[in-house]
C-alpha cells in the first residue's frame, strides 16, 4: 500500500490497518519515497501526482476509494462490510473520496517529515521511508 507520509489522515489510517491486519499481509510505502516512484511507474502511475492512497495487490493496481474497499475487505471483521460499498458507482465513490483528498490537510494537518514506526513495525515498510 502507498500512502501520503506527509498527511495526518494517511499515517493514522496506517496505523489503523497495522492494528487490524492481525496476519500482517500488507506493507507500506510512503508515496514520497523513490521506492514509489520507481514501482508505480512501472504500472504507468505519476507518485507525484496521486492524491490517493494505491493498493498493489499482486499484479493488480487499486487507487482512491477502490483501494480504500479492497483494504477494508482483507481486515478482520467488521470492517470487510465496508467492502459492500463497492455496489455504489465508482463515480459516486471516487467523487467522495476526493473531496476527502482534498481537504485532507486542512481538516487533519500536515507532518513536516514521514512517521517513523517502530523497529517492531519497521519491516512492514517497504521503502525506508522513514526520516526524522
Amino acid at each position: 500500500m502507498f500512502f501520503d507520509g506527509l498527511c495526518n489522515l494517511c499515517n493514522r489510517a496506517v496505523q489503523f490497518i497495522i492494528t487490524h491486519d492481525r496476519a500482517g499481509k500488507f506493507r507500506f510505502a510512503s508515496l514520497q519515497s523513490a521506492f514509489a516512484k520507481e514501482k508505480l511507474a512501472s504500472y504507468g502511475i505519476d507518485n507525484e501526482q496521486q492524491q490517493s492512497i494505491v493498493l498493489l495487490d499482486g499484479i493488480r493496481v487499486y487507487e482512491q476509494s477502490a483501494a480504500a474497499l479492497h483494504i477494508a475487505r482483507q481486515l478482520r471483521q467488521p470492517w470487510p462490510l465496508l467492502y459492500g460499498f463497492i455496489f455504489i458507482p465508482r463515480f459516486i465513490r471516487d467523487g467522495v473520496y476526493r473531496y476527502i483528498a482534498r481537504n485532507r490537510y486542512r481538516w487533519f494537518g500536515r507532518r513536516m517529515s514521514c512517521w517513523v514506526p517502530d523497529p517492531a513495525l519497521k519491516a512492514r515498510f517497504l521503502d525506508g521511508m522513514a526520516k526524522k
